[in-house]
């Protein structure tokens, strides 16, 4: 069967990206294949990891193309190139405007630091998801594979896990445990799991 070809999206350091990275190479991603790792800024961190897998990689800003309407444009052709059909968001922080989404519908997943519907969506990124999680005091937190349309961490849900908040607590603890814990395992998981039903169905995939 052939491989579903993959490109990661990233901005910053990619420890999400080497989580994909390792899961491609202890078999847990069997189904796909990481063709790309694309980054809006030329000082991601990502960059360097997937040099050092032997990985393909472009840069595309919005700055040097001027609008988002051509940042999203060298992105598909790019994306066109490398024969993509499943992008990983992994994170990536810029929007994607429904124009991009619609194209790749169900095609495109990302990871959100924390159990959607809460805790998500416009201004919820990074270190602020789980500031918002001590402040309201939740016991349990987590983090959501989902597939990207035009809402914010509003598409349907793939897979989530869930994780403790222990006593003591501050946003940086919380996020590493949330990232050990659960984006780090249920993103290589989802991803193989879309990555199967592409490779199965070609050009009949719809969904899930």
């Amino acid at each position: 069967m052939k491989k579903t070809k993959i490109a990661v999206f990233c901005s910053g350091g990619g420890t999400n990206l080497q989580a994909l990275i390792d899961a491609q190479k202890s078999g847990v991603i069997t189904d796909g294949q990481i063709c790309l790792v694309l980054a809006n800024a030329p000082s991601a961190y990502a960059l360097t990891r997937a040099q050092a897998a032997n990985i393909p990689t472009a840069t595309v800003t919005k700055k040097q193309m001027g609008s988002q309407q051509a940042f999203e444009a060298e992105i598909e052709r790019i994306l066109q190139e490398y024969g993509i059909e499943l992008i990983v968001l992994a994170g990536f922080m810029s929007i994607l405007s429904e124009s991009f989404t619609s194209k790749y519908k169900n095609r495109i997943l990302n990871v959100h630091p924390s159990l959607i519907p809460s805790f998500c969506g416009k201004g919820f990124y990074g270190l602020h998801v789980h500031e918002a999680a001590l402040a309201y005091g939740v016991k349990v937190t987590g983090a959501t594979v989902h597939f990207v349309n035009e809402i914010p961490d509003g598409g349907q849900i793939i897979l989530q896990r869930a994780v403790e908040v222990q006593e003591g607590d501050t946003p940086e603890t919380l996020q590493r445990r949330v990232m050990e814990q659960a984006e780090w395992k249920i993103l290589p998981e989802a991803c193989q799991k879309v990555a199967r039903e592409i490779a199965i169905q070609g050009e009949k995939y719809e969904r899930i």
